[in-house]
């Protein structure tokens, strides 16, 4: 069977003659494999003269030849590699002007990725490549990146505000689409607005002003009507936007109330965490001990917020609000927030229990409260001007918050608070909210909102 395969040899692969060149290469010197078969005690010795030994010594020759090559198992692929770089000398795909290299000395070793790369980067230390990537990353000016991130932050948050509005925008919005300026449009206007709870006193209200405007400044289009429809919304929500002070007493007494379910505690805990951006120390009052789990939940906000919060368990709420505003001057506080728990209007006893912590958290400082704000549920419509008057009636209310402006809302009851429907006083919206997100509560701007309602 050998002697076949040497009188009919196979055809020379030259990949295999390159393997095999780069095998002899590494193995070891012929004398001493020989040396060491010459030492088997199984070894036969190959006569010259007899075929038939010689047969039988090549035999033994091909069972101990994988004994020899195991010793660089690796040499014909490297061997392949590197004759592969000699045969072309072209440039690596990167475009640089870097050949690759592989050193003789090492067997197995991969190749340098630094010379794969080009020119910008070949023969740069560590720390020369890592001060100019820092360099490359580092802004040029960070007053510049801190005005990008408050754009950034202004956008999102409109966002927002457009999409927690956006059904009342489509129903006024859309009326402005391929129509004539005639008495029809007004018409449907009227109808959009008191759809999106508006109410009749505030619908009427507007549709008068922007008459007046679009007689004065002659607007024939559409268009025009749109733009002149959100300027007059913006001034008569003009009404409701007031700043919230921080810093005219100290410390600041704010008594928070609500219905429940308008998310009077959240509110809490969000505007604790605005208060602190704009250097505020504020300090926590869990005034609700009906409602389970309440006094935890505000806990957990003032861990969230980093914020002391002074609570008892199953303790009188008027006890806990006239601690706290000891407690809050004691500590140097700038802002004290007292909860209470949510009732209806209609739970008089309730209603009742609420003035007497008014009057107590007035035995502790009798410039107390400072601030009476009323957390309103966007999505309740017109029943939001009945809880404005009960509250207003029991404790006098100095503010609004107004919570889940990103569902159903549709936004036209503010425009009713600023009319003054139904016995209401337009009290000062200070902060709308329209997420679920810690910083998803931002103060009421009329122009916004008003640019959000229309669907702009």
């Amino acid at each position: 069977m050998f002697r076949f395969f040497k009188k009919k040899p196979d055809p020379i692969d030259p990949i295999a003659a390159d393997q095999q060149t780069d095998a002899e290469a590494w193995q070891p010197a012929p004398a001493a494999g020989h040396a060491d078969l010459s030492a088997d005690s199984n070894h036969v010795p190959q006569p010259n003269g007899d075929p038939q030994l010689a047969d039988e010594g090549l035999q033994n020759a091909d069972q101990t030849a994988p004994m020899v090559e195991d010793a660089a198992p690796e040499a014909p692929r490297v061997g392949l590699l590197s004759r592969w770089f000699k045969r072309n000398p072209e440039l690596p795909p990167s475009g640089g002007d870097v050949e690759p290299k592989l050193e003789d000395s090492a067997v197995g070793e991969a190749v340098d990725e630094d010379d794969l790369i080009g020119d910008a980067w070949k023969g740069d230390s560590l720390e020369e490549q890592s001060e100019e990537s820092e360099e490359a990353q580092k802004p040029e000016d960070s007053d510049d990146s801190d005005d990008s991130d408050d754009s950034e932050q202004k956008s999102s948050w409109l966002a927002k505000l457009r999409g927690g509005l956006a059904k009342t925008g489509k129903s006024i919005g859309g009326i402005f689409v391929g129509v004539r300026v005639d008495e029809d449009l007004f018409e449907e206007l009227e109808t959009a607005l008191i759809m999106a709870d508006t109410g009749v006193e505030a619908t009427q209200a507007l549709l008068v002003a922007l008459r007046a405007k679009v007689k004065q400044e002659r607007i024939e289009e559409a268009a025009g009507v749109k733009q002149a429809l959100r300027d007059v919304l913006a001034e008569h929500l003009r009404v409701l936007e007031k700043p919230f002070e921080v810093g005219r007493v100290k410390p600041l007494v704010v008594m928070m109330t609500g219905v429940n379910g308008a998310g009077k505690t959240t509110s809490i805990g969000k505007l604790a965490f605005c208060l602190q951006k704009e250097g505020a120390r504020v300090l926590l009052a869990a005034g609700d001990t009906f409602r389970a789990a309440a006094r935890q939940q505000l806990v957990e906000w003032g861990s969230r917020n980093n914020v002391d919060v002074i609570a008892q368990e199953g303790g009188d709420p008027a006890a806990v609000a006239f601690d706290s505003v000891n407690a809050g001057r004691a500590r140097g506080m700038d802002v004290v927030m007292v909860d209470t728990a949510g009732r209806l209007p209609t739970q008089l006893h309730l209603m009742d229990e609420l003035k007497k912590i008014r009057r107590v958290i007035a035995k502790a400082d009798p410039t107390a409260p400072h601030e009476v704000l009323l957390v309103v549920d966007g999505n309740q419509g017109q029943n939001v001007l009945s809880q404005i008057r009960a509250f207003d009636a029991a404790v006098g209310l100095t503010g609004l918050i107004v919570t889940k402006l990103d569902g159903t809302a549709k936004g036209g009851t503010l425009a009713a608070v600023a009319a003054g429907a139904q016995g209401v006083r337009p009290i000062p919206v200070y902060w709308i909210g329209v997420g679920e997100r810690i910083e998803d509560l931002q103060p009421f701007v009329a122009a916004e909102f008003a640019a959000a309602v229309i669907g702009e």
